[in-house]
Protein backbone atom coordinates (compact mmCIF):
# COMPACT_ATOMS: atom_id res chain seq x y z
CA UNK A 1 0.00 0.00 0.00
CA UNK A 2 1.42 3.37 -1.01
CA UNK A 3 2.00 6.33 1.28
CA UNK A 4 -0.72 8.25 -0.56
CA UNK A 5 -3.28 5.55 0.23
CA UNK A 6 -2.33 5.53 3.90
CA UNK A 7 -2.65 9.31 4.05
CA UNK A 8 -6.07 9.10 2.44
CA UNK A 9 -7.23 6.48 4.96
CA UNK A 10 -5.92 8.59 7.87
CA UNK A 11 -7.64 11.67 6.47
CA UNK A 12 -10.96 9.82 6.15
CA UNK A 13 -10.56 8.49 9.71
CA UNK A 14 -9.96 12.00 10.98
CA UNK A 15 -13.00 13.24 9.12
CA UNK A 16 -15.07 10.48 10.71
CA UNK A 17 -13.80 11.36 14.18
CA UNK A 18 -14.51 15.05 13.62
CA UNK A 19 -18.00 14.19 12.42
CA UNK A 20 -18.60 11.99 15.49
CA UNK A 21 -17.40 14.76 17.82
CA UNK A 22 -19.65 17.29 16.10
CA UNK A 23 -22.60 14.91 16.28
CA UNK A 24 -21.95 14.31 19.99
CA UNK A 25 -21.85 18.05 20.60
CA UNK A 26 -25.16 18.49 18.77
CA UNK A 27 -26.71 15.68 20.80
CA UNK A 28 -25.51 17.20 24.07
CA UNK A 29 -26.85 20.58 23.02
CA UNK A 30 -30.19 19.03 22.13
CA UNK A 31 -30.39 17.19 25.45
CA UNK A 32 -29.56 20.38 27.35
CA UNK A 33 -32.27 22.27 25.48
CA UNK A 34 -34.73 19.45 26.13
CA UNK A 35 -33.93 19.49 29.85
CA UNK A 36 -34.51 23.24 29.93
CA UNK A 37 -37.82 22.92 28.13
CA UNK A 38 -38.96 20.09 30.38
CA UNK A 39 -38.00 22.14 33.44
CA UNK A 40 -40.04 25.09 32.16
CA UNK A 41 -42.98 22.82 31.41
CA UNK A 42 -42.78 21.33 34.90
CA UNK A 43 -43.18 24.82 36.31
CA UNK A 44 -46.31 25.39 34.19
CA UNK A 45 -48.07 22.17 35.14
CA UNK A 46 -48.32 19.72 37.97
CA UNK A 47 -47.12 20.02 41.57
CA UNK A 48 -44.59 22.77 40.77
CA UNK A 49 -47.37 24.95 39.36
CA UNK A 50 -49.52 24.33 42.44
CA UNK A 51 -46.58 25.16 44.72
CA UNK A 52 -45.99 28.42 42.82
CA UNK A 53 -49.68 29.29 43.20
CA UNK A 54 -49.55 28.68 46.95
CA UNK A 55 -46.38 30.77 47.23
CA UNK A 56 -48.06 33.68 45.39
CA UNK A 57 -51.02 33.37 47.72
CA UNK A 58 -48.73 33.54 50.75
CA UNK A 59 -46.99 36.62 49.37
CA UNK A 60 -50.32 38.29 48.64
CA UNK A 61 -51.51 37.57 52.17
CA UNK A 62 -48.32 39.11 53.51
CA UNK A 63 -48.84 42.25 51.43
CA UNK A 64 -52.42 42.52 52.66
CA UNK A 65 -51.31 42.25 56.28
CA UNK A 66 -48.64 44.88 55.72
CA UNK A 67 -51.12 47.25 54.07
CA UNK A 68 -53.49 46.74 57.01
CA UNK A 69 -50.68 47.52 59.47
CA UNK A 70 -49.83 50.72 57.59
CA UNK A 71 -53.49 51.73 57.53
CA UNK A 72 -53.89 51.10 61.27
CA UNK A 73 -50.74 53.10 62.06
CA UNK A 74 -51.81 56.08 59.95
CA UNK A 75 -55.32 55.93 61.39
CA UNK A 76 -53.96 55.90 64.98
CA UNK A 77 -51.73 58.91 64.29
CA UNK A 78 -54.65 60.77 62.72
CA UNK A 79 -56.90 60.10 65.72
CA UNK A 80 -54.20 61.21 68.17
CA UNK A 81 -53.61 64.37 66.13
CA UNK A 82 -57.32 65.23 66.12
CA UNK A 83 -57.69 64.59 69.85
CA UNK A 84 -54.63 66.72 70.68
CA UNK A 85 -55.91 69.46 68.42
CA UNK A 86 -59.28 69.47 70.19
CA UNK A 87 -57.73 69.50 73.66
CA UNK A 88 -55.25 72.30 73.04
CA UNK A 89 -56.79 75.78 73.07
CA UNK A 90 -54.70 76.94 70.14
CA UNK A 91 -54.79 73.65 68.24
CA UNK A 92 -51.73 71.87 66.98
CA UNK A 93 -50.84 74.54 64.46
CA UNK A 94 -49.11 74.13 61.11
CA UNK A 95 -45.90 72.71 62.60
CA UNK A 96 -47.83 70.16 64.63
CA UNK A 97 -49.76 69.11 61.55
CA UNK A 98 -46.56 68.75 59.51
CA UNK A 99 -44.96 66.77 62.34
CA UNK A 100 -47.95 64.39 62.43
CA UNK A 101 -47.80 63.94 58.65
CA UNK A 102 -44.05 63.30 58.79
CA UNK A 103 -44.50 60.78 61.57
CA UNK A 104 -47.20 58.96 59.61
CA UNK A 105 -45.02 58.85 56.49
CA UNK A 106 -42.03 57.61 58.50
CA UNK A 107 -43.97 54.80 60.16
CA UNK A 108 -45.55 53.79 56.83
CA UNK A 109 -42.11 53.70 55.17
CA UNK A 110 -40.67 51.67 58.05
CA UNK A 111 -43.46 49.10 57.85
CA UNK A 112 -43.14 48.96 54.05
CA UNK A 113 -39.42 48.15 54.05
CA UNK A 114 -39.59 45.57 56.84
CA UNK A 115 -39.06 42.11 55.29
CA UNK A 116 -42.00 39.75 55.50
CA UNK A 117 -41.15 36.42 57.17
CA UNK A 118 -42.86 34.53 54.33
CA UNK A 119 -40.25 35.80 51.86
CA UNK A 120 -37.39 34.24 53.78
CA UNK A 121 -35.83 31.12 52.27
CA UNK A 122 -34.80 29.83 55.70
CA UNK A 123 -36.17 26.62 57.14
CA UNK A 124 -39.26 26.92 59.36
CA UNK A 125 -38.66 27.58 63.04
CA UNK A 126 -39.20 24.66 65.39
CA UNK A 127 -41.69 26.53 67.61
CA UNK A 128 -44.28 27.37 64.94
CA UNK A 129 -47.84 26.01 65.14
CA UNK A 130 -48.51 22.93 63.03
CA UNK A 131 -50.38 24.64 60.20
CA UNK A 132 -47.96 27.56 59.91
CA UNK A 133 -44.99 25.19 59.97
CA UNK A 134 -46.38 23.31 56.96
CA UNK A 135 -46.81 26.60 55.10
CA UNK A 136 -43.27 27.75 55.88
CA UNK A 137 -41.86 24.36 54.87
CA UNK A 138 -43.83 24.51 51.62
CA UNK A 139 -42.34 27.94 50.92
CA UNK A 140 -38.86 26.71 51.85
CA UNK A 141 -38.83 23.76 49.44
CA UNK A 142 -40.37 25.91 46.69
CA UNK A 143 -37.53 28.42 46.99
CA UNK A 144 -34.89 25.68 47.32
CA UNK A 145 -36.12 23.77 44.26
CA UNK A 146 -34.26 25.65 41.46
CA UNK A 147 -30.83 24.94 42.98
CA UNK A 148 -31.32 21.15 43.04
CA UNK A 149 -30.85 18.58 40.25
CA UNK A 150 -33.88 17.37 38.29
CA UNK A 151 -34.38 14.06 40.20
CA UNK A 152 -34.31 15.94 43.50
CA UNK A 153 -36.78 18.49 42.12
CA UNK A 154 -39.15 15.64 41.31
CA UNK A 155 -38.95 14.45 44.93
CA UNK A 156 -39.63 17.98 46.18
CA UNK A 157 -42.63 18.19 43.86
CA UNK A 158 -44.00 14.95 45.33
CA UNK A 159 -43.50 16.29 48.86
CA UNK A 160 -45.12 19.60 47.95
CA UNK A 161 -48.15 17.86 46.43
CA UNK A 162 -48.80 16.04 49.74
CA UNK A 163 -48.44 19.12 51.98
CA UNK A 164 -51.98 20.57 51.61
CA UNK A 165 -53.52 17.34 52.91
CA UNK A 166 -50.92 17.11 55.68
CA UNK A 167 -51.62 20.71 56.71
CA UNK A 168 -55.35 20.06 56.91
CA UNK A 169 -54.71 17.08 59.19
CA UNK A 170 -51.99 18.60 61.38
CA UNK A 171 -54.02 21.73 62.10
CA UNK A 172 -56.44 19.57 64.10
CA UNK A 173 -53.70 17.67 65.95
CA UNK A 174 -51.91 18.80 69.10
CA UNK A 175 -48.27 19.73 68.57
CA UNK A 176 -47.24 17.20 71.24
CA UNK A 177 -48.83 14.27 69.38
CA UNK A 178 -46.05 11.74 68.54
CA UNK A 179 -46.93 11.67 64.84
CA UNK A 180 -47.09 15.45 64.71
CA UNK A 181 -43.70 15.62 66.45
CA UNK A 182 -42.17 13.35 63.80
CA UNK A 183 -43.62 15.48 61.00
CA UNK A 184 -42.43 18.69 62.65
CA UNK A 185 -38.87 17.34 63.00
CA UNK A 186 -38.82 16.31 59.36
CA UNK A 187 -40.03 19.73 58.18
CA UNK A 188 -37.99 21.94 60.49
CA UNK A 189 -34.74 19.96 60.94
CA UNK A 190 -34.05 16.81 58.93
CA UNK A 191 -35.13 17.69 55.38
CA UNK A 192 -33.96 21.34 55.50
CA UNK A 193 -30.67 20.15 57.01
CA UNK A 194 -30.21 17.73 54.11
CA UNK A 195 -30.92 20.42 51.51
CA UNK A 196 -28.75 23.04 53.20
CA UNK A 197 -25.80 20.64 53.53
CA UNK A 198 -26.13 19.70 49.87
CA UNK A 199 -25.99 23.39 48.93
CA UNK A 200 -22.64 23.67 50.75
CA UNK A 201 -21.03 20.93 48.63
CA UNK A 202 -19.07 22.45 45.69
CA UNK A 203 -20.48 21.59 42.27
CA UNK A 204 -17.27 19.83 41.25
CA UNK A 205 -17.67 17.27 44.04
CA UNK A 206 -21.36 16.45 43.69
CA UNK A 207 -20.75 13.74 41.11
CA UNK A 208 -18.08 11.91 43.10
CA UNK A 209 -18.84 8.36 44.22
CA UNK A 210 -18.51 7.53 47.93
CA UNK A 211 -17.59 4.23 49.54
CA UNK A 212 -21.10 2.85 48.97
CA UNK A 213 -21.04 3.66 45.26
CA UNK A 214 -23.44 6.62 45.61
CA UNK A 215 -22.83 10.18 44.44
CA UNK A 216 -23.78 13.32 46.36
CA UNK A 217 -26.68 13.96 43.99
CA UNK A 218 -27.95 10.41 44.40
CA UNK A 219 -27.61 10.64 48.17
CA UNK A 220 -29.72 13.79 48.12
CA UNK A 221 -32.44 12.07 46.10
CA UNK A 222 -32.42 9.07 48.43
CA UNK A 223 -32.74 11.30 51.50
CA UNK A 224 -35.59 13.29 50.00
CA UNK A 225 -37.37 10.08 48.96
CA UNK A 226 -37.06 8.71 52.50
CA UNK A 227 -38.43 11.96 53.94
CA UNK A 228 -41.31 11.94 51.47
CA UNK A 229 -42.20 8.36 52.42
CA UNK A 230 -42.07 9.23 56.12
CA UNK A 231 -44.34 12.26 55.69
CA UNK A 232 -46.77 10.19 53.64
CA UNK A 233 -46.86 7.51 56.32
CA UNK A 234 -47.50 10.09 59.05
CA UNK A 235 -50.25 11.73 57.02
CA UNK A 236 -51.89 8.36 56.42
CA UNK A 237 -51.74 7.48 60.14
CA UNK A 238 -53.38 10.76 61.12
CA UNK A 239 -56.01 10.42 58.40
CA UNK A 240 -56.85 6.86 59.48
CA UNK A 241 -57.29 8.12 63.04
CA UNK A 242 -59.86 10.62 61.77
CA UNK A 243 -61.59 7.89 59.74
CA UNK A 244 -61.78 5.59 62.77
CA UNK A 245 -63.19 8.41 64.91
CA UNK A 246 -65.80 9.09 62.25
CA UNK A 247 -66.76 5.41 62.02
CA UNK A 248 -67.07 5.19 65.81
CA UNK A 249 -69.33 8.23 65.89
CA UNK A 250 -71.44 6.80 63.08
CA UNK A 251 -71.86 3.45 64.82
CA UNK A 252 -72.81 5.20 68.05
CA UNK A 253 -75.50 7.28 66.37
CA UNK A 254 -76.82 4.20 64.56
CA UNK A 255 -77.01 2.19 67.79
CA UNK A 256 -78.50 5.08 69.77
CA UNK A 257 -80.97 6.40 67.22
CA UNK A 258 -81.35 3.50 64.79
CA UNK A 259 -84.61 2.73 62.97
CA UNK A 260 -85.62 -0.08 65.34
CA UNK A 261 -85.25 2.17 68.39
CA UNK A 262 -87.20 4.98 66.71
CA UNK A 263 -90.03 2.56 65.81
CA UNK A 264 -90.21 1.38 69.37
Amino acid sequence: MSVESLNAIVARAREGMDHAVASSARVNKTLTRADRVMHQESLRDGPARDAARRERQRLNDGLKRKAMQIGVAIGAISIVTIVVGLLLPTGIGMFGFLAAVGLAIGIAALLAVMPAPERSAAAPAADLPNGEMVQRFDSYIYRSRPALPAPAQAELDAISAALPSLKQTLERVDALDPNAQDARRLMSQHLPGLIDRYAQVPNAYRGEIDGEGISVDERLVEGLAAGRAALSEISEKLARTDVMAFETQGRFIKSRYGEERIDQ
